[in-house]
């Protein structure tokens, strides 16, 4: 028999019509299935490990407003007043001590101390300090939680961003939302349990690497979705051209039959995973033009956060689609927004900055809260480090520069359980060491996983002989944030 007699015969011996009725389990009798009996979701891979958690969440679902570069905390939410007296004066050696920097500072003889730029003042009841240049953010601290004590092990961007999403340094371990929607999976079918931004035409120089979303070693259904501006939300998410709907299907239900012939034979979960993905993307062809579609949004939405959110792949925008998304029980959102490597000019790129992040912040935590939603969906707003408050390069009257901060830097959260108009840890005079409580990134890790009902001990998943989790044999619950 030549190859394509033997080819032809096995699928005339294993047809999709004969595979679906001896096996009842193609993709359309499991979707069909599903609706009329829900509880046969508990057999779809899209669920996650720990259904509804170790107990009760207090948060349903997470949007982390990511600021990579590392913004200062100076010129944003931790007020210094002292160092305008001490400004241009050389940083005291006991308070530098033996503190890492970063090697763009390493031929750098004098350290000169220096104030912000800009003026901060007093919002709210809490009495909050923020810097002019949040004023918008300044409007809603009452119901933020500022955490000024927020401590990394990692000096430069990428290994301190992996570190922040993965809990390692190096690429190839889960991201936080693959995590995430391992431990609890979707709430919505139709969509990813873990979606992915980054704001259009920022900085070139600092780009943020896929493997920030990356699933790791958890099955492929769990790596984070990008969504990206323009007519292609999804890559490939489109049927190719000629291709119809009808068909589309007929080519996912031939797919799905060969590889649960394969799944029959070995047994490999990646092939399971695998369907729920092809599975996935076919439902994603019709929910995510609906969910990214922002032209029924009213003007006043459109007003609260600014003009750009009319431009797609802005920052703007992103929020405004993040709050879509959590309207969906989309379980974890996150926005990255880059260009805060301030090394120097910080006056004026943190203006910039600024102005592209600030109204859009707070309008989510406005709208969230108009809706009703604020308080079971976690918001976090901060980057993979702060800034040093010596300068780096040359100090002008009117600019400077500041380097990478590991050891005291500043993160907000509000909703989802964490305590409104409050403020936790400290930082010297200096905002350069932490003097009261502590939070290092796999503390804030397994606070995050703890109020989505999560104990970050218990999530785990056995890879190359030995079990791993998010925060390894590290972190500490913060509980004195804890609503």
């Amino acid at each position: 028999m030549n190859k394509l007699n033997f080819e032809q015969n096995v699928f005339n011996q294993l047809s999709r019509r004969s595979f679906l009725k001896k096996t009842s389990l193609g993709l359309g009798t499991i979707a069909l299935n599903s609706m009329l009996n829900p509880s046969a979701l508990a057999a779809n891979p899209l669920n996650g490990l720990l259904g509804s958690g170790h107990f009760p969440a207090k948060a349903k679902r997470v949007i982390f407003l990511c600021q990579a570069g590392g913004p200062s905390q100076l010129e944003s939410f931790d007020y210094k007043p002292k160092l305008v007296d001490l400004h241009g004066q050389e940083i005291p050696p006991e308070v530098m001590g033996t503190q890492q920097v970063s090697g763009m500072v390493a031929s750098q003889t004098t350290f000169p101390l220096v104030k912000s730029a800009f003026d901060f003042y007093q919002y709210g009841e809490s009495g909050a300090w923020v810097s002019e240049l949040f004023p918008h953010t300044a409007k809603m601290v009452d119901d933020l939680c500022f955490i000024k004590s927020m401590q990394s092990d990692q000096i430069n961007h990428e290994p301190a961003v992996m570190l922040l999403q993965t809990g390692f340094q190096l690429n190839g371990r889960p991201s936080i939302g693959s995590w995430v929607n391992y431990g609890l999976g979707s709430d919505n079918n139709n969509l990813p349990g873990f979606v992915t931004m980054v704001s259009k035409g920022k900085s070139p120089s600092q780009p943020i690497s896929a493997a920030a979303w990356s699933n790791g070693f958890l099955p492929s259904h769990h790596q984070g979705v990008q969504f990206r501006s323009g007519k292609d939300p999804v890559l490939y998410l489109n049927n190719p051209e000629g291709v119809d709907m009808r068909s589309r299907r007929n080519a996912l239900d031939a797919i799905v039959d060969l590889n649960k012939m394969q799944q029959e034979k070995w047994m490999d979960p990646a092939i399971s995973s695998k369907i729920a993905d092809y599975e996935m993307a076919y439902r994603m062809q019709m929910s995510v033009p609906e969910v990214v579609d922002l032209s029924k949004e009213p003007d006043y939405i459109f007003d609260m956060y600014g003009e750009d959110a009319r431009t797609p792949g802005t920052y703007a925008a992103n929020c405004l689609l993040a709050r879509r998304l959590a309207e969906q029980d989309v379980k974890f959102i996150q926005l990255y927004h880059t260009g805060w490597d301030h090394h120097g000019d910080l006056p004026k790129h943190m203006k910039t900055q600024a102005k592209e992040t600030d109204q859009a912040s707070a309008a989510l935590i406005q709208d969230l809260k108009m809706r009703g939603m604020l308080d079971d969906t976690l918001v976090i707003w901060g980057g993979e480090f702060g800034r040093t408050s010596f300068s780096q390069g040359q100090l002008t009257a009117t600019s400077y520069g500041r380097d990478h901060h590991i050891k005291a830097f500043t993160y907000w959260m509000a909703g989802g359980g964490v305590k409104p108009g409050f403020s936790y840890g400290e930082t010297d005079d200096y905002s350069y060491n932490v003097v009261k409580d502590p939070v290092h990134i796999y503390d804030f890790q397994a606070t995050l996983l703890h109020l989505l009902g999560i104990d970050h001990t218990k999530l785990t998943y056995k890879f190359q002989g030995r079990r791993f989790r998010l925060t390894e044999v590290h972190g500490h619950v913060v509980k004195s944030i804890l609503a």
